[in-house]
């Protein structure tokens, strides 16, 4: 058994995370929040990250290298605009052209995210995502964009992970700008980004010479069932949509239901009430496909009720739990709520990876986390459910947030000091995989 015919295989990565050059672009959210104390493990910041401006034409051939079909990477919105609005910064725009230009020549399909979460800073000091007028820049900026990548750029997601940038952003306060927001500051956050959303996508629309495929990038709770029992499977599905009081924030719920649906579920009325019924119109538009970013799920009972887990469960570097078969369960709740087809666009798993006195980097422990995610991924598309791709994050190793560089997420090891690539284990693992369709999985 393999994955279905024309499968994509790519690989992940974002702009603040891998680029560097922070002289080439207007300031972040995240420059001014790396630059509190405390804010970030170790002091750390983006402002060389993986050196990626300079090293792209490297990378691409790591992708090559990989056998991939697919890259998917998001546009810096400062690098672009460095003020989020005006005239465009005509270095970004060849460092973007350069990129994309040299993908398409290697039959490599650029997949464009336009925003991964580094908002100008200009932009948050005029309200950010408090404000409307950040709905409004997006949209502007996501019709340039369309316009001057049209005929090259045939796949866009408008945002990543709202999710994670409204509620770690403007809840939690752990990620940029470091905000903690009561519940209708919040739910303010969380309309705006719907409506850039909804905005984004005519605008792409409006400005694509031709036929584009548009999808957002979406993570949140997904549940998988304790027994494969059509009593358990049905409360694993009913528990992957319920908004949690204190974490409505991290569900696909609110973003799909309202961007897909037009509707939300009565304990999201709070938020449901902060859209006006004129915005409401602007933000179901009709999408060509999820994207989803899965990493890990929660087992439970018939009665859905969470499974504690054990002492010892595995987890990753990063503490998060290692649930293969929410590859299996996750998206087909999905397909079934919203009927459209969906590439994961993000899977991975973080380790403390380094180079052992062979020179080499030796992962055995993502080869067996990609192992048994692509098993329940595949069982899940012999299923039915139409998932079209499958990108690993990330390519290299990079900036992961507030937590740094120590924990390694890459197919490709980084040495920062010199910016040397060094493939790992898994990349072979995983190029393999990748020739084969899963074929050998």
């Amino acid at each position: 058994m393999e994955f279905p015919k024309e499968f994509v295989w790519g690989a992940a990565s974002s702009s603040y995370q891998t680029e560097g050059d922070r002289s080439g672009r207007g300031d972040s959210i995240w420059d001014e929040f790396c630059a509190r104390p405390g804010a970030i493990r170790n002091h750390e910041t983006g402002d060389v990250a993986c050196d990626g401006l300079r090293r792209f034409r490297e990378d691409v051939q790591l992708l090559k290298q990989l056998g991939l079909s697919a890259y998917r990477f998001s546009l810096s919105w400062p690098r672009m605009f460095p003020d989020g609005r005006g005239e465009p910064n005509r270095a970004g725009l060849d460092y973007y052209d350069d990129l994309i230009n040299l993908l398409l020549a290697e039959g490599i399909t650029p997949f464009v995210t336009l925003y991964h979460w580094d908002l100008p800073l200009a932009l948050e000091r005029r309200g950010g995502w408090r404000s409307r007028e950040t709905a409004l820049a997006f949209a502007e900026y996501a019709g340039f964009v369309a316009r001057h990548f049209a005929g090259r750029v045939r796949h866009y997601c408008t945002l990543n992970e709202p999710q994670c940038f409204v509620g770690l952003g403007y809840g939690t306060g752990e990620h940029a700008p470091g905000l903690r927001l009561e519940e209708p500051g919040l739910f303010a956050c969380a309309a705006n980004a719907l409506l850039a959303h909804g905005l984004a996508v005519q605008a792409i629309r409006q400005a694509s010479e031709d036929p584009v495929q548009i999808g957002a990038a979406s993570t949140g709770k997904l549940c998988y069932p304790l027994h494969d029992t059509a009593e358990n499977r049905a409360a694993a599905e009913r528990a992957s949509f319920l908004a949690q009081e204190d974490r409505w924030w991290f569900t696909h719920t609110w973003f799909l239901d309202a961007a897909l649906l037009g509707s939300l579920p009565p304990e999201l009325q709070g938020l449901a009430d902060s859209i006006s019924p004129e915005d409401w119109q602007v933000i179901r538009q009709p999408l060509d496909f999820l994207a989803v970013n899965v990493y890990n799920g929660t087992q439970v009972d018939e009665r859905g009720e969470y499974i504690e887990r054990i002492p010892g469960f595995p987890r990753t570097a990063l503490k998060w739990p290692v649930t293969p078969q929410v590859m299996r369960y996750g998206p087909r709740w999905l397909y079934r709520r919203y009927r459209l087809p969906m590439y994961i666009a993000e899977n991975g798993q973080s380790c403390n990876d380094r180079i052992f006195l062979d020179g080499r980097v030796h992962d055995p422990d993502r080869i067996d986390f990609l192992h048994r995610y692509l098993l329940e991924l595949r069982e899940c598309c012999a299923g039915g459910v139409p998932v079209k791709g499958y990108f690993h994050w990330s390519l290299t190793d990079n900036f992961e947030w507030h937590n740094g560089y120590d924990e390694r997420m890459g197919l490709v090891y980084v040495h920062y000091p010199t910016q040397r690539r060094i493939l790992k284990d898994s990349a072979a693992w995983y190029a393999r995989t990748v020739r084969t369709n899963g074929r050998l999985l």
